[in-house]
């Protein structure tokens, strides 16, 4: 991927930085509205499909950092990482596609096993 200042960085930056400051309504707002979101938890469909993976997880975040997001003209790759109150130092990596300034797809990149462990379901 080259780094660019295109639409794509635009779009993805502000999509990453809305949700990781909790503001869930303005991240969808850049949702295309049949958006597909591929994560290991599951596949979501629509803007209310990806408002019921992203609004529970927002709600827990204690804190957020954006880290890099790298871009085309189309695509885009957002990395960060999170706190919440069960997983400190949760990292994560958002493949997003864009098309006509809206985000298409997702795919939703982070490991469960942190969040598996944390929650006592496997001892490490």
């Amino acid at each position: 991927m080259t780094g660019t200042n295109g639409l794509a960085q635009k779009v993805a930056e502000d999509f990453v930085r809305a949700w990781t400051s909790k503001d869930v309504d303005k991240a969808l707002s850049l949702l295309a509205e049949d958006v597909v979101c591929e994560a290991p938890t599951g596949t979501f469909e629509g803007v209310e499909g990806y408002r019921g993976f992203l609004e529970p997880f927002v709600t827990s975040l204690i804190s957020a950092t954006v880290i890099d997001v790298l871009a085309n003209d189309t695509h885009a790759a957002t990395v960060y990482t999170t706190d919440t109150p069960f997983l400190k130092d949760f990292r994560g990596i958002d493949h997003i596609t864009v098309e006509n300034g809206k985000i298409t797809h997702v795919t939703s990149v982070f490991d469960l096993l942190p969040m598996h462990q944390a929650k006592g379901k496997i001892q490490p």
